[in-house]
Order: structure tokens, then C-alpha cells, then sequence
């Protein structure tokens, strides 16, 4: 979940309502047109119908959090539902030099496309060129690398859209309530992520005067760092009306600290779109009321641009020839209303 910074390009949002990973981004693969206006750009388009043989190298870091598994997964089957692709993955790491090395490996091997996921995209830059000079597009996914040529399209989440969503339904929430007070359980300071979703976060609740933000900790998105930090807020923090929690896992552990504190006098917000999170709100026995998508299913979409870019083809549903420079995918919000639609996309 480390996207480094956000594409200067335009980008193209995409909604991920209702979606599974075996469906996300239907509108890259699912369309066909004919017979309409406009129907020669749109015949380009990518569908499910097989077409050339596509071979997809797929590199990422190792799969040591929920969020990363999820995205191999994602991935993994995606590549399953189509007869015209062959996947190459690799075991993942998160030494730079043995993910280079596995990349270097894949563009040894020839492959059409790849699709890479940095475990550092400064660092990994240069083999993203190495590939495009070799004549293979590269998909960038989440974690961006440092120039625009060492990749053809960018795919990733929207972290100032998580804290900016989240400030709008915690907004909402207590638009009503005089004084209101809220407190945010963060990531990792260290990470560009964490800086852009506090900032969203802090942005949208610029729209509430009544409401203050008055204690802030980061975590490690561990489930040890999230009930260790949440103890502290709790132990520091007597009232509060609302909190939010960048990342699902380590909500894991903030809720253990908040039963052990038996306190249920304010409501949260999580982050990511874990299963344990949409159970719990499901369940609706806890102080977790909604938490903001930052959806692994994007790996899913990655495959699906990979296979366009291999085919030549579009994007269904658009007039271009081409896949866009860069897709951003939104952090929709899951509460009670939704979480049943979002279920299928939860990830352990």
C-alpha cells in the first residue's frame, strides 16, 4: 500500500462498487460495441474474448502483509480467467537488489508485458526503464516509480482520497454535535502514503468547524503496533467522538485495545478493505462502523491493462485507441448499507 506519490499526468477515476477481483474493471475487458457512433475507435476495445497470446511478467515485494497477499492473489486469478494469458510471477521481495534481479530475469525471458509493484519505486526506476528500452511495457502498480518513461500506464490507489473520504463520513457523522473531537490512528511516518492520507483527512474535516482533531499516533501497520498505539490513545484521550484508522490489519489490534478498555462511546473508521474489517461492520458489535477501500483488486486490474497493452487494444466503454497513462481507483466508503457488495473484495 506504498504508492510513493501520485502521477502528474491526468488520470482516469475509477469506482470500484459492486466488484470482485474476478470482475474488477469490467469496463477495460467486458464491453463490445458496433453499429454506433464512434464504433471504429470503439471496436479496439479490450474484451473477454480470447485474442493474441499475451505473456505477463507479474513482480512485486514479499507478500509479509494481508494487503500484499491480497494483490499476488488478485493477480493470480485474474490471469486464471483468461485463455490468451500466461502469467510469470515471482516469489516477491523486499531487498531491491533481488527484486531488480528478478525482473532483470523476466525481461531475460522475453516476456510481452510486465507488471511491476516496487518494493521501492526511486530505487527500482532504473529497471523499469531497462524494460521499456527493451521494447516490453511496463505496468506500474501503487508504488510509483520516479519517471513517467520507465513505465506505459500507472495503476494505484487514492491515499488522499482514503483521509479525505474518511474526514467526510466522520464530517457527516457528527455534523450535528457541538465540539466534537476526533483522533487518527496513522501508518507509518516515514511513508509518502501516510502523509497523504492524514492530509485528506485533515482537508476534509476543514468543512466541519465543529469538529477538532486532538490526539494523532502512527502505527506500523502491524496488529502488535495498532493495539500497542491505540492503548496509548485511550489511556491519553478520556472522550472522543470519533477515530480513524489508516489500515485494517492493525485495526485488528485498536479494537483489542478498545474491548479491553471497554470503551464504545465513539465511533471508527478503518482503511484498506480487510474481510475481518467488513465482518465487524457486518456484525455491527462493534465501535467499527465503516471503513475506506484502498482496493487490492487493483492487481486484477493491472492484468486486465497488461492484456490490452498486449493485445493493442483500448479500453472498453472509451473512444481511444489506447489504455490511459494512469488509473487512480477510488476509496469508496463501506458501511452497513454497502458492506454486503463489498464482501466478496475483503482480503485476510
Amino acid at each position: 500500500m506504498e504508492q510513493q506519490a501520485n502521477p502528474s499526468r491526468r488520470r482516469l477515476l475509477i469506482g470500484t462498487a459492486a466488484v470482485s477481483a474476478g470482475a474488477m474493471l469490467t469496463a477495460c475487458t467486458s464491453n463490445e460495441t458496433g453499429g454506433t457512433k464512434g464504433g471504429a475507435a470503439l471496436a479496439s476495445a479490450s474484451s473477454d474474448k480470447p485474442g493474441k497470446h499475451v505473456t505477463i511478467g507479474f513482480a512485486g515485494p514479499q507478500a509479509d502483509h494481508g494487503w500484499l497477499n491480497a494483490i499476488n492473489v488478485n493477480a493470480r486469478n485474474r490471469a486464471k480467467n483468461y485463455k490468451d494469458v500466461t502469467l510469470e510471477i515471482t516469489e516477491g521481495s523486499n531487498d531491491t537488489a533481488t527484486q531488480i534481479g528478478q525482473i532483470e530475469t523476466l525481461i531475460n525471458k522475453k516476456v510481452d508485458i510486465l507488471v511491476i509493484l516496487p518494493a521501492d519505486g526511486k530505487a527500482l526506476t532504473q529497471v523499469g526503464l531497462k524494460a521499456m528500452r527493451a521494447g516490453i511495457p511496463v505496468v506500474n502498480l501503487d508504488r510509483i516509480f520516479n519517471s513517467p518513461q520507465a513505465y506505459r500506464c500507472w495503476i494505484g490507489g487514492d491515499n488522499y482520497g482514503m483521509g479525505l473520504n474518511a474526514g467526510h463520513y466522520i464530517g457527516e457523522k457528527l455534523k450535528g454535535k457541538s465540539e466534537a473531537r476526533v483522533i487518527e490512528l496513522a501508518g507509518m511516518d516515514t511513508l509518502e502514503l501516510t502523509k497523504q492520507r492524514t492530509q485528506g483527512f485533515d482537508d476534509a474535516l476543514k468543512n466541519y468547524p465543529n469538529i477538532k482533531k486532538v490526539a494523532r499516533q502512527a502505527a506500523e501497520f502491524t496488529v502488535e503496533s495498532g493495539q500497542a498505539k491505540m492503548a496509548a490513545l485511550l489511556q491519553a484521550n478520556k472522550k472522543f467522538d470519533a477515530l480513524w484508522n489508516h489500515d485494517d490489519d492493525q485495526g485488528i489490534g485498536a479494537l483489542r485495545a478498545i474491548k479491553q478498555a471497554a470503551r464504545d462511546d465513539f465511533l471508527m473508521v478503518g482503511g484498506a478493505g480487510a474481510l475481518s474489517a467488513f465482518q465487524a461492520i457486518k456484525a455491527g458489535n462493534s465501535v467499527l462502523q465503516a471503513t475506506v477501500l484502498y482496493p487490492p483488486t487493483m492487481a486484477a486490474s493491472a492484468i486486465d491493462l497488461a492484456r490490452a497493452l498486449g493485445q493493442s487494444k483500448g479500453l472498453g466503454g472509451l473512444a481511444e485507441f489506447e489504455i490511459p497513462s494512469s488509473v487512480t481507483l477510488y476509496s469508496a466508503v463501506v458501511d452497513k448499507d454497502n458492506v454486503d457488495q463489498y464482501m466478496p473484495t475483503g482480503f485476510n
